[in-house]
């Protein structure tokens, strides 16, 4: 009686759920509401991605070197969920948010975004609403000096998050590690 006791415990135990891991941002104070465009001229607000996961990346469309990489990483790494997990890859959103609003307008973010993943949502305002969600993201970018032709450079912050369907922040996903960790990121932490 006493091993059968043992064998159903054992058995009752190995049914209870594991527990889970707590993301890493849980209770982080990132992210808030916005109201911005996308790369259709249509307002967006946070509401917008009710109900969603969204992986939301700050960056410019001019930038020469990181945000295209970055964006890239991103959108192969949600590829690479679609073919492997993609019940959880659809309930994902890849937003790429300007912290250059003067040049990244509507028709620009456009053909930017259309270049990588054809979910892919591009966001601009003004400049008082690019620097609210900045500010809301923890988002740093700043104007640098001219370069030859009139252009300039923006130093910014690299950061891509993964946000909750209550657009709470779960993770950072390194999209800086290639598309199989932005994939692994959204199989581990999409529920």
């Amino acid at each position: 009686m006493n091993k059968l006791l043992l064998a159903g415990l054992v058995l009752l135990s190995a049914c209870q759920p594991a527990p889970t891991e707590k993301p890493p941002l849980e209770g982080a104070r990132i992210g808030g509401p916005f109201t911005l465009i996308d790369q259709n001229g249509r307002a967006v607000t946070d509401r917008s991605f009710a109900g969603q996961y969204r992986i939301m990346y700050f960056g410019y469309t001019f930038c020469p070197d990181v945000c295209p990489t970055d964006v890239q990483s991103i959108s192969a790494g949600l590829k690479l969920a679609e073919r492997d997990a993609p019940g959880k890859a659809a309930k994902v959103v890849p937003v790429f948010v300007t912290v250059d609003p003067v040049r990244d307008t509507v028709p620009v973010l456009k053909q930017f975004v259309s270049a990588f993943h054809p979910r892919l949502v591009g966001l601009t305002g003004d400049e008082t609403a690019i620097a609210a969600i900045k500010k809301a993201y923890a988002v740093y970018a700043a104007k640098g000096a001219a370069t030859p032709g009139g252009g300039y450079l923006v130093d910014h912050s690299r950061t891509a998050y993964l946000m909750d369907p209550d657009g709470k922040p779960l993770v950072l996903v390194p999209q800086d590690e290639g598309p199989q960790a932005v994939a692994d990121t959204i199989e581990k932490w999409v529920q």
